[in-house]
């Protein structure tokens, strides 16, 4: 399973922000059963930052403890960033 968030963050703060993500919502991630890895992407809008998460399976992405997301949110500060998700199931890959 693939889960793709997209962040608003300014061009001229993506560093710090990518830093904190790193130390916090990395960190966490590599802890969780199923937790395959994570890449992060920028397109032709500088100003959002696309995170692609791999999950061996989405029952593994669904025992993540909502108590959990809203503890690492906030351990996030001032660098926390809402994100828009979107869920996508691997089909085929060669």
């Amino acid at each position: 399973m693939i889960e793709f968030l997209t962040f608003e963050v300014a061009p001229d703060e993506r560093d710090q922000w990518l830093r904190v993500e790193e130390q916090h919502w990395s960190r966490y991630l590599e802890s969780r059963p199923g937790f395959i890895g994570k890449e992060m992407w920028v397109g032709d809008d500088p100003g959002k930052i696309h995170a692609v998460i791999r999950w061996e399976t989405k029952a593994h992405w669904d025992t993540v403890p909502a108590e959990d997301v809203e503890a690492v949110d906030e351990a996030m500060g001032k660098w926390f960033r809402p994100a828009t998700l979107h869920t996508y199931r691997v089909i085929r890959h060669n």
